[in-house]
């Protein structure tokens, strides 16, 4: 992988993390209140699930 490849790897999150605050922003407020308001062992559940998710996705493609 070059630094090209992560380079547009990145700014494709910043454009998925960007389209919920776009859309919806009273939404994804709430949201972020409720995420906010979980205990640290559920975020870091909630953390290695996403890790988990994006490493078998990126595996498989």
């Amino acid at each position: 992988m070059d630094w090209a490849e992560l380079m547009r790897a990145l700014a494709l999150v910043l454009i998925i993390e960007g389209v919920m605050p776009f859309i919806a922003p009273h939404r994804w407020r709430e949201l972020l209140l409720q995420v906010a308001g979980l205990n640290v062992r559920t975020l870091r559940i909630m953390g290695f699930m996403f890790i988990t998710a994006g490493a078998l996705a990126l595996n498989f493609l």
